[in-house]
């Protein structure tokens, strides 16, 4: 049986004065096969960009996509064969909830099929990246959420092996375009090429103030981790909102060194304006992807936020090598479910916002110029 919703619409050329136009049916894009041609477009007001999920997307184990999509109502499945997971829909707040795939070349793809698919109309819609990340103790504690300015990508640059490195040489990576770690004359290679991607600063900055008072949760057993990062002070803390860039790499790197590196790639490459605080694996693709669909007119780039939470932490806390760190870590993150919590509590602020006041940000973004 077809499915049919009903939107509000523009009045009719012909409809007579002072008489209230009837809204205009629209068939779903529910009945449009995809990658096949669409007459109809369901509208999007936000999508949510989530990267992974364990199991089922309901009822189990959660991930990045499962709070969204139980407690948003996103009950309306949409196939989604030429990507990884099938869409989810909720025709009455209009958000859409996608899960891209794990690493940089799923991601890409993922978010350019959307962008392309004609059974959606995406112009006007906010995109919210959010997903769970490393993060730097020296920045903030685990369970803490970071609004990105900048996405730094951590795959694209020259590596020689460290055993053959030249001796003055602190790395052995190094900017395509550059002859030496962090060579200014590397920089000017970035245009275009996705070693750096900016968000709407105004916007990320909206969306901070925005919820910056919002109350992450600090259950007990975050304290044994705090506690074996007794050097960091703003590992001490509880939980918290905070503005902090971040790096996106498909290799799982992990440790003090790589720590180091991470921090001097963000400034490098973000001219000495960003802070390293979140490590990720696939928000280069997905503003790579993101910035070309804005350059065919398909979205609107300055209405894309990305927010990571910190599950676990990228180096190893004093008295344990990064080895056992990491093995230990990959048994399970230690701020797994919490930093799931502060993405969707502090993510639905911004998205109630946006949605609860619709009449105003369909057509002026947070991040317009004044």
């Amino acid at each position: 049986m077809a499915i049919l919703f009903v939107f509000n619409a523009a009045v009719p050329a012909n409809a007579k004065p002072g008489k209230k136009a009837e809204p205009i049916a629209v068939d779903s894009a529910f009945d449009c096969r995809p990658g096949a041609p669409c007459t109809a477009k369901l509208p999007v007001k936000v999508v949510i960009v989530t990267l992974f999920e364990i199991g089922a997307d309901t009822g189990d184990r959660p991930a990045e996509f499962q709070f969204w999509k139980e407690r948003r109502k996103l009950d309306a499945k949409i196939a989604f064969p030429h990507s990884f997971h099938d869409l989810w829909y909720n025709p009455d707040s209009q958000i859409l909830g996608i899960v891209t795939g794990i690493g940089t070349a799923n991601s890409t793809a993922a978010i350019m099929a959307l962008g392309l698919d004609p059974r959606f109309d995406l112009s006007k819609s906010y995109w919210l990246v959010a997903g769970i990340a490393g993060i730097d103790p020296e920045d903030a504690p685990i369970g803490s959420a970071a609004w990105a300015r900048f996405i730094i990508d951590g795959d694209l640059a020259h590596e020689i092996d460290g055993r053959e490195i030249p001796k003055n040489w602190s790395t052995g990576y190094f900017p395509r375009g550059g002859k030496f770690p962090y060579d200014p004359a590397g920089r000017l290679r970035k245009s275009g090429e996705g070693n750096v991607f900016e968000a709407n600063a105004k916007l990320r900055d909206w969306a901070y103030e925005l919820t910056k008072d919002v109350k992450i949760p600090n259950p007990p057993e975050l304290e044994f981790a705090r506690r074996r990062f007794a050097a960091f002070p703003n590992a001490q803390r509880p939980p918290f909102v905070l503005k902090g860039d971040t790096l996106s790499a498909s290799t799982f790197w992990h440790g003090k060194r790589l720590n180091e590196w991470a921090n001097k790639w963000t400034k490098y490459w973000s001219g000495d304006q960003g802070e390293f605080v979140t490590s990720a694996m696939e928000d280069t693709g997905v503003m790579q992807s993101l910035t070309y669909l804005s350059k065919a007119n398909k979205i609107d780039l300055d209405r894309v936020m990305v927010l990571r939470a910190g599950s676990n932490y990228t180096m190893q806390p004093q008295g344990q090598s990064a080895v056992q760190h990491l093995l230990s870590e990959n048994d399970g993150y230690s701020g797994m479910l919490v930093s799931l919590e502060a993405l969707y509590s502090v993510g639905s602020v911004v998205v109630d916002e946006l949605i609860g006041k619709w009449d105003l940000y369909e057509k002026k973004s947070p991040g317009d110029p004044s």
